[in-house]
Parts: C-alpha cells; structure tokens; sequence
C-alpha cells in the first residue's frame, strides 16, 4: 500500500515529528511558542510541515494533510493490477468525484501516479486501467497546482507535453 493511503494513525507511526518556533505574523505567542510542526516520513525522508497557524495542533492536522500529498507526488510504488476499492468508490461511470481537500485525495494522486509511471505517461491506457476517461485523469491533477507539476515534471523529463 502507498503511504499517502495509509490510515493517519499507520502514517503517524513512521513519521518522526518536531515542534519549533516559526517567525512571522501572529504576534508574541506564535514568536515564543513552539507551535509550528515538521512532519519527516522516515522511511522516505520526505518531509512536511505547518506553521501558519497559531496553533500547534492545527498545524499538525496541516503538516499531515501536506505529508500524504508530498509522499502521494514524490515516492512511487509498484501499482496494483486493478484499481483499488478507493479508487473503484470514487470512479463513478468513466468519471472522478474528489475534491482537493478531502482526505482521500493524495491516496487517489498516488495511485493514478503509480499507474501512469507504469503505463509509461500514457494518459488513455492508464486512465482506461483505471476505468476513468483520460480527461478525468487529467482533471484529478488539475485540481491541485502541485499534482499538475509533479506530473508535468515527469511527462516533460520523458519527451511529452505538458499538461495545462
């Protein structure tokens, strides 16, 4: 299983986490109190954090939405043969229902990544593997700036057009 489609509580259990003390807007208490998070997968290296808010639990809840998103972009892992029961909920006659913000989006990114990467950046073969349209694909990474780029990044480094 991916990382970024790890319950939170299995996730946690191989991140390291830090607190600090991040300067910025948010007057005394966010300068004297550590409440910003940095979040480190250990068996990745990639890391996350959160320091926006004047709160050091917020902040988490942030660092680990950012975390399952980062590992979802930046660690692949051999794909499954077909879509997985996430995937298979959320593919809904050729189309994709997610929004950005849920939790169930890196896992999704992830998944869709780990096929394209195996499908070799093709679009229609891996979207038709994921009973998806290749617009559906698409428009899962068009609606995170960061998955766009992170797929750009590999479609441009192998030869392809960029998505936009």
């Amino acid at each position: 299983m991916h990382p970024a489609a790890l319950p939170i509580d299995d996730l946690l259990r191989q991140v390291r986490q830090r607190v600090t003390k991040r300067s910025g807007p948010g007057g005394q208490h966010r300068n004297k109190v550590q409440t910003a998070v940095v979040l480190v997968h250990e068996p990745t290296g990639i890391l996350a954090e959160a320091s926006e808010q004047r709160s050091q639990q917020e902040n988490r809840v942030v660092a680990i939405r950012r975390l399952r998103l980062a590992l979802a972009l930046g660690h692949r892992t051999r794909p499954r043969e077909s879509p997985s029961p996430l995937w298979q909920s959320r593919a809904r006659g050729g189309r994709l229902v997610i929004a950005p913000g849920h939790d169930d989006y890196p896992a999704l990114v992830a998944e869709a990544l780990d096929q394209l990467v195996d499908h070799g950046l093709a679009m229609p073969q891996t979207a038709a593997a994921l009973g998806v349209t290749a617009s559906q694909l698409a428009g899962l990474f068009r609606k995170e700036p960061l998955a766009l780029t992170a797929l750009n990044r590999l479609r441009s480094a192998a030869g392809l057009r960029v998505l936009t």
